[in-house]
C-alpha cells in the first residue's frame, strides 16, 4: 500500500471513531441523536476530506497516472487486516461506551486486567494516573482489552507480513512514490517507536491532565490507541521487509 493511502485510510478511521466518541458523549450529557447528528456530521466529512485530499495531492504529485485511475474502489476495500482492523475498532468501541459503564469489575474482566498490567508498562503508567486523576470507569478494562485485540491483530498480521511486503515491491516497482522506499521506511519506523515509546511504555499519560481523560482524547488513546499502534508497527515492519531483495 502506497504512503498517502495508508496514512489517508488511517486519518479516515480516526475521524470516524472521534465523531463517534463524541456522539456518545454528547449523547449521555443529554442531547439528542436528531440535534447532533448533522453537526458531527459535517466535522467527520470535512476532516475526513483532508485524508482524501491529501491522496489527491501527495499520492499523485510527482507519480505517474491520473487521479481518476489512483482512486479506484479496490484501493478502498479493505483486505483481510483492514477487516479485522475494523471489527477490533468497532469491538473495543461498543465495549468501552456501552458495556463497561454498567460492567466495571468481575472475574474474567479482573483476569484480562492482570494479565495486560503484567506484560504492558504503559498499561501500569495508565492505571497509576487513573489513580491519581481518582478515574476508572472501566477505562483500565477498556484499555485492557484494547491491547489485547491489538497484540491479536499484530500477531495475525506479522504472519502473513512476508507475502504484505512482496505486493508492496510489486507496486513500488510499478508506481514509484515521491518519498524513497528506505525515507519512507525511516518514517515508519521513527513514527512506531515514538508510539511505542507513549503507548507501550507509557510517557504519554504523565503528561496528560486529567481531564483530558475523560474528554475525546482521552477515550480515543485508550480506546483505539493500542491498536493503531499495532497497525503502525505492521506498516512499518512490511515497508521494511520490502526493501529486502527476497521480498
Amino acid at each position: 500500500m502506497g504512503a498517502a493511502r495508508l496514512l489517508a485510510k488511517a486519518w479516515l478511521v480516526f475521524c470516524v471513531f472521534a465523531g463517534a466518541y463524541e456522539a456518545r458523549q454528547m449523547v449521555s450529557a443529554g442531547a439528542s441523536l436528531q440535534q447532533i447528528a448533522g453537526p458531527i456530521s459535517v466535522c467527520v466529512l470535512l476532516f475526513g476530506a483532508m485524508g482524501v485530499l491529501f491522496i489527491a495531492g501527495y499520492g499523485v504529485s510527482g507519480m505517474g497516472g491520473s487521479l481518476r485511475a489512483r482512486m479506484k474502489l479496490d484501493h478502498w476495500t479493505p483486505g483481510f487486516n483492514g477487516i479485522v482492523f475494523i471489527a477490533f475498532a468497532i469491538v473495543i468501541f461498543l465495549v468501552q461506551t456501552s458495556y463497561l459503564p454498567q460492567h466495571v469489575s468481575g472475574s474474567i474482566l479482573s483476569a484480562l486486567e492482570a494479565s495486560v498490567h503484567f506484560a504492558i508498562p504503559g498499561q501500569r503508567a495508565l492505571e497509576h494516573r487513573l489513580d491519581v486523576c481518582t478515574l476508572d470507569g472501566g477505562r483500565v478494562t477498556a484499555s485492557a482489552l484494547s491491547w489485547l485485540l491489538a497484540c491479536v491483530f499484530l500477531g495475525s498480521a506479522l504472519s502473513r507480513v512476508r507475502l504484505a511486503a512482496s505486493i508492496v515491491r510489486l507496486e513500488r516497482n510499478a508506481r514509484p512514490g515521491t518519498l524513497g522506499p528506505a525515507s519512507l521506511t525511516l518514517l515508519l519506523g521513527i513514527s512506531a517507536v515514538i508510539g511505542i515509546q507513549f503507548l507501550l511504555l507509557g510517557s504519554v499519560f504523565p503528561l496528560m491532565p486529567c481531564d483530558m481523560l475523560i474528554d475525546l482524547p482521552g477515550e480515543i488513546l485508550i480506546g483505539l490507541g493500542p491498536l493503531m499502534l499495532a497497525y503502525l508497527i505492521n506498516a512499518a515492519v512490511t515497508d521494511l521487509l520490502s526493501l529486502g531483495p527476497e521480498a
